[in-house]
């Protein structure tokens, strides 16, 4: 055997299984897609069902089935903010999901673009609401967690703002890389919900937190694990891309086992918290 033969021999495995790695990483982002935008459906579904049906009602006293001073007679400041919140939740996850198929960007750029504005525009104006309501209108939990979601409120903001500039700089891989990051942010509070509902049915019930005052010490770490640990993993998942076939099949599994967990949240938050309040 020649050294050049044994040389292509030698680089055949190595390619044949970076190729398997990128492979298995492509199809676990796939079922981490998947999942997530069934569980966001959903949860948009529930919003719709419980909050909108309410105010179609004129039962605007509904809104205080689930979320505390969600309607106060009076402000109409404050339940207008709400209100906008709660629409522009359901909106932007069903906005949201649009956008990272890769073939709308590919077959329908302009309903991309379109839908991109809506996106970035409705993650604004939910942010600034919500850290209002958090801050000015009271809501359940303790500094540390008000601390936590508005950091996540903030990282919305600023991924908003560098995906709309890298995309009017034409510079489109950095656009995506920051929209990608800006979906994570804006699921947080989603995240945080269905991180909660794993949590409570692997325990059994509550554990590390008080329920009937909404502290301690996990939900305060719930509180920041909501926006940076999905960050933390995007990470990851960008720069694995350009290493190795171990760190590819080493996210993969790690994206995988993530996304086991995260569904068997959704599961728990759907049977448990969403669909009973949908009649």
């Amino acid at each position: 055997m020649t050294s050049e033969n044994y040389s292509g021999a030698a680089l055949l495995p190595p390619f044949s299984m970076q190729r398997w790695a990128a492979g298995t990483l492509a199809r676990a982002v796939q079922f981490w897609f998947a999942v997530t935008v069934a569980g966001q459906l959903m949860f948009a579904a529930y919003a719709i069902v419980l909050y909108g049906g309410a105010a179609l009602r004129g039962d605007m006293a509904g809104w205080n089935a689930v979320m505390t001073h969600g309607h106060v007679p009076g402000d109409m400041a404050g339940n207008a903010a709400i209100g906008a919140h709660l629409l522009l939740a359901a909106v932007i996850m069903l906005s949201g999901a649009l956008q990272l198929l890769p073939q709308v960007r590919a077959r329908a750029p302009r309903l991309h673009r379109v839908n991109g504005r809506l996106y970035v525009a409705g993650a604004v104006i939910a942010s600034v609401s919500g850290m209002y309501m958090l801050w000015w209108r009271g809501a359940v939990g303790d500094v540390t967690q008000h601390l936590g979601t508005t950091l996540n409120g903030l990282l919305i903001l600023l991924f908003a703002g560098m995906a709309v500039q890298r995309a009017r700089m034409r510079d489109l891989a950095a656009h995506r890389r920051w929209a990608l990051r800006l979906f994570l942010a804006v699921s947080g509070v989603w995240f945080f919900r269905v991180g909660l509902m794993f949590w409570i049915a692997v325990h059994g019930g509550p554990s590390g937190f008080d329920a009937a005052t909404f502290r301690g010490p996990f939900l305060s770490f719930l509180a920041f694990a909501q926006c940076l640990l999905p960050l933390a993993v995007l990470e990851l998942y960008l720069r694995c891309r350009t290493r190795g076939a171990a760190a590819q099949y080493g996210v993969a599994a790690l994206l995988a086992g993530l996304t086991v967990v995260m569904g068997a949240g959704i599961a728990v938050a759907t049977v448990g918290m969403w669909l009973p309040q949908m009649h």
